[in-house]
């Protein structure tokens, strides 16, 4: 599941904007609500897995269960 789905997927009821921005020089940031989540550029490095989405729970809390099955 890419980083965007799994955002969408936990919390989209609640998001008012998310923000995934990649470009020249591997350039990656994660902003939420305006607010910067993670840069790869200020950590000189990419995100570790889980990293953004429990950056998404400390800020929001557990993801919703939102969908029907």
């Amino acid at each position: 599941m890419s980083l965007a789905a799994e955002i969408l997927d936990g919390w989209a009821p609640v998001l008012r904007g998310v923000e995934l921005r990649s470009g020249s020089k591997g350039r990656f940031e994660v902003s939420l609500d305006g607010e910067l989540v993670f840069s790869k550029a200020s950590l000189s490095r990419h995100a570790h897995e889980g990293e953004v989405v429990a950056a998404f729970e400390q800020r929001l809390g557990t993801r919703l269960k939102w969908r029907k099955a």
